[in-house]
């Protein structure tokens, strides 16, 4: 289940792409299977562990090649262990809403993507994050849970402020969003039977994928998508002063 869309992040084969915060890799994956070079990194070393392994698996069937794998990164987001310019495009999905500094990880991320390259970002969307939080607080008030609640333009102005052009925007998973509700309303540990017959509907959804049920959740994204995903592109260092230049006059 991909929540950015590679061809508005413009990945072609053989680029050099970061998956920052990959989870269980599914945005590593289908970059790789792109033909993309990728390193997948993240905070927690169990995630990678498996992201290491399914991204073997891969080889092995011939999924992909080891040209596609430029393996995983235990890492933090304030403090990227790579040069700058170093990747042609990022993707951090989910990310930012768990990171106290989330300025200074945007501009880590801004710092390592080369000039001209693309950089997807992914968080809840405002309104379906703030039902979550007002039905149980044990969604975000938890260790490693969401610290803040986004307002786009918000989040548009900090990437911008970090030296890139916004390139567009959407929502994703609107069918997610209900799912979450039922789980914030029994109580997030409670596996009740709504809660658990909702996600067998998904889990059908996601591996049968019906054209009616794309096409539903597509019509329902602009009003219930639980993800907003913008798209910018950095810009020459020319362009970034010029930029300043004219914003401070």
């Amino acid at each position: 289940m991909l929540t950015v869309d590679f061809e508005r992040l413009g990945l072609t084969r053989g680029e050099r792409l970061l998956d920052l915060g990959c989870g269980g890799g599914r945005h590593a994956f289908e970059a790789m299977r792109r033909g993309a070079r990728v390193v997948a990194l993240d905070y927690s070393a169990a995630e990678l562990k498996d992201v290491a392994g399914v991204s073997g698996a891969m080889i092995e069937a011939g999924e992909i090649t080891w040209d596609s794998w430029a393996g995983v990164v235990n890492g933090d987001a304030l403090d990227l262990p790579f040069p700058d310019d170093a990747f042609d495009r990022i993707i951090t999905s989910e990310v930012l809403e768990h990171i106290w500094d989330d300025e200074r990880a945007i501009s880590e991320l801004v710092r390592v993507l080369r000039p001209g390259g693309r950089l997807a970002v992914t968080v809840p969307t405002r309104w379906p994050e703030r039902i979550n939080w007002a039905l149980d607080w044990h969604y975000h008030d938890t260790p490693g849970g969401h610290v803040r609640i986004y307002r786009q333009h918000e989040l548009e102005r900090k990437l911008e402020r970090a030296g890139v052009f916004l390139r567009g925007s959407h929502h994703a998973h609107a069918l997610h969003s209900p799912y979450w509700w039922l789980k914030c309303a029994y109580g997030i540990g409670n596996d009740a039977t709504p809660v658990r017959k909702y996600h067998e509907f998904l889990c059908w959804g996601i591996e049968h994928n019906p054209r009616w049920l794309a096409t539903l959740e597509h019509t329902l994204n602009p009003m219930l998508g639980k993800s907003i995903v913008i798209y910018v592109e950095k810009v020459e260092p020319s362009m970034s002063r010029h930029r300043s230049t004219n914003a401070t006059a």
